[in-house]
């Protein structure tokens, strides 16, 4: 039987490039378009393939794995269809701005765009993977393998930080080329030097603020500014909002944490009254902002590392682009120690308590499902959650965050995606407690990764929320319509179906057997499932309608 690998191929080219970046796992499934880097994987050795079930959840690991530390996600995939099936996870990458090189074949480079019915061939794959990626390229030429691959990982790192796909035609893959060492001299600051100070008419703008709020985003979490934050929170007494992909940025039970409540009445009422907002590293999604009509003060101070950024949904008074550590740094230098805000800071805790509570009484007997959670899980958990009543409701905003990186929610909105993310999360954090938040119609869409996270033998808890349909849309579509339509779905028995799967798997039909249940999960150390009957546990005591005025929206109405 031949032996190879003992020439320098493409594929070894881009093993190198992922190893000297300090790549240990690549998510993916192997294909004939791909096996030779998946062989220059194994003869290298030090890089750990995870096989998942499918390319969507391949992307969605990576995903998972890139947020929780912060990472170069690294997935692999096939031609045509297989780069087809990953694009809806590189969709929510995209728009979750998460680092991650995405590897995938293509036909062989003399078939590309001719037609013929070479196997797997597409129309237009590089196309395809343009609409769904912070940026697609195409090796063009072998010989150049390691900067191409260096030139994609540095990309995926730059500001707005997003997913880069690189397509490799199968016959480059095994082309022999002269190992090249790639040495980077350039200097990687920004084109434009930075400035060393704020500007003073800044600095008095924010000392001067009697009333001011600090509304962050997964930007500052990208930047590891959480240190700086929480310094200048404190230091000027303000109110930390923060987005979904925010949570974090300060411990939550902090007393100036308002956290992930931006479009409660209550804190548009505060932002109205706010004379200064210093926005970071947030995008104002339409779904945080009740489609932008949450009403900012004209004293807007934005910290961005992307010029873009800048006036696309608010408009600015001040816009300080760069890296937000070194700018909130710079910030916490120049301001110095402000006079303490006593009336204010007690206004902020009375509100963030009073939120919360108000959020509680409508939980009805899954209040007592969220307080076995606090109190059985670890500070630490990381809390994966995908869309569904209870992540959406209390998951999202009940569950204390202590800590940037223990939260990850899908950004894009996209049901399915949390059990594959949360397997990437637990790969890159073995030692740490990993929670899953799911819902029966979303569990369904990749549920075969279920096996994956068995096989890698993972302690992950997933709680899954068996309501037998899309949870919900019953609700927006009650709150316009009055009925319902297409929601409605067959469950199987999920408890035997983890069992099956290798999982340690139970149902439970009452608060109390949760608790049971959750606590044991804990010390069990392998992956096991709860499946929370909500039929049998009951009601919330207020129905969710979903994100505020979400029914309205679909009401019929004149343009």
């Amino acid at each position: 039987m031949a032996v190879y690998g003992m020439e320098f191929t493409t594929a070894d080219a881009i093993v190198q490039e992922l190893v000297q970046a300090g790549v240990e796992v690549a998510f993916g499934i192997v294909s004939i378009h791909n096996m030779p880097i998946y062989d220059a994987i194994l003869r290298e050795g030090s890089i750990h393939l995870v096989c998942s079930r499918g390319e969507s959840g391949a992307v969605n690991m990576a995903d998972g794995y890139a947020r929780s530390t912060g990472k170069l996600g690294v997935v692999i995939t096939s031609t045509g269809t297989g780069a087809g099936n990953a694009a809806g996870s590189l969709v929510e990458a995209w728009s979750a701005g998460v680092p991650i090189l995405h590897l995938t074949g293509e036909v062989g480079s003399k078939y590309i765009g001719t037609g013929k019915g070479y196997i797997h061939e597409m129309k237009d794959q590089l196309s395809m993977m343009e609409g769904c990626s912070k940026k697609a390229y195409q090796l063009r030429n072998p010989e150049q393998t390691s900067f191409f691959i260096r030139k994609a990982i540095k990309e995926a790192f730059a500001v707005p930080s997003g997913p880069i796909t690189v397509q490799i035609p199968i016959d480059y893959q095994s082309a022999i080329i002269e190992k090249s060492n790639v040495v980077d001299f350039q200097n990687n600051s920004e084109a434009v030097k930075p400035v060393v100070s704020i500007p003073e008419e800044v600095i008095a703008s924010i000392t001067k603020a009697k009333r001011p709020v600090l509304w962050v985003g997964g930007g500052a979490i990208s930047a590891n500014a959480s240190e700086e934050v929480l310094t200048l929170a404190e230091n000027l007494g303000a109110a930390v909002i923060t987005s979904q992909s925010g949570k974090g940025i300060i411990p939550e039970d902090h007393d100036q944490c308002i956290g992930h409540f931006a479009a409660y009445e209550d804190t548009r009422n505060l932002m109205a009254d706010a004379d200064l907002l210093i926005s970071i590293g947030v995008r104002f999604r339409s779904n945080e902002t009740s489609n932008w009509k949450i009403t900012a003060p004209e004293n807007h101070i934005a910290i961005d590392g992307d010029y873009d950024a800048m006036n696309r949904n608010y408009p600015v008074s001040y816009g300080i682009v760069g890296d937000a550590k070194q700018v909130i740094n710079r910030l916490n230098t120049q301001i110095g120690e402000l006079p303490s805000k006593e009336s204010y800071v007690e206004e902020i805790k009375a509100l963030r308590n009073k939120l919360r509570d108000h959020l509680r009484s409508t939980l009805g007997p899954y209040e007592q499902i969220l307080d076995s959670m606090r109190e059985s899980l670890p500070r630490e958990t990381i809390y994966v959650r995908d869309v569904t009543v209870p992540a959406n409701v209390w998951g999202s905003r009940l569950l204390e965050i202590s800590a940037p990186r223990n939260s990850i929610h899908a950004s894009g909105g996209g049901i399915g995606q949390g059990l594959p993310t949360a397997i990437g999360a637990q790969i890159a954090n073995r030692d740490r407690q990993v929670v899953l938040i799911a819902g029966d119609g979303g569990f369904m869409v990749n549920v075969g990764e279920l096996s994956t996270a068995v096989q890698e033998k993972l302690p992950l808890i997933i709680v899954l929320f068996d309501d037998g349909g899309y949870g919900v849309l019953r609700n927006i579509q009650d709150a316009a319509y009055g009925r319902q339509v297409a929601v409605d779905l067959l469950s199987p028995d999920f408890a035997l179906l983890g069992q099956s799967m290798g999982a340690y798997s139970v149902k439970i039909s009452s608060p109390q057997e949760f608790a049971t249940e959750i606590e044991a999960a804990t010390k069990r150390n392998e992956t096991t499932m709860i499946v929370v009957d909500m039929n049998a546990v009951g009601p919330m005591a207020k129905p969710f309608a979903g994100p505020p005025g979400a029914a309205s929206a679909f009401k019929p109405k004149k343009l």
